[in-house]
């Protein structure tokens, strides 16, 4: 277990906003955004749907006076992973979205990664609990 640090805290909440923000904008929107972006309206939606689970863990894990240092690194590293995986998205062909949707698409992957350093800075900055 660890004590996180206060920039730590700040940092998973700042995530859990934003992050469920996204989930109600693709959920409910998936069918606005879709032609908009020029992108599937299934991924918008099941992104989504993703992003109200994850928003919902790391609410939880931003308002906990200690957890285990390895929900913090496993946060980290999945941001870091969502970010390289939107890049390689627009790389990969599978998907051709229009310019508004590259630009949304890189936008989010930039946000994700500064959420991720934000968030790694932080744990590093967190310290371990002492036994009593």
């Amino acid at each position: 277990m660890m004590i996180p640090s206060h920039f730590l805290r700040r940092a998973i909440a700042a995530d859990a906003i934003f992050s469920g923000a996204g989930a109600v904008i693709f959920t409910l929107g998936a069918g606005e955004l879709a032609p908009l972006f020029d992108l599937p309206e299934a991924l918008l939606r099941e992104t989504g749907l993703f992003l109200i689970a994850y928003a919902a863990f790391v609410g939880w894990l931003a308002t906990r006076q200690s957890f285990p240092r390895i929900l913090a690194g496993i946060v980290v590293i999945g941001n870091a992973a969502w970010t390289l995986a939107s890049i390689a998205l627009l790389f990969s062909g599978a998907v051709t979205p229009n310019l508004f949707g590259e630009a949304a698409v890189v936008a989010q992957a930039i946000a994700t990664g500064i959420f991720a350093e934000l968030q790694f800075i932080g744990l590093r900055r967190s310290g371990d609990m002492i036994a009593a």
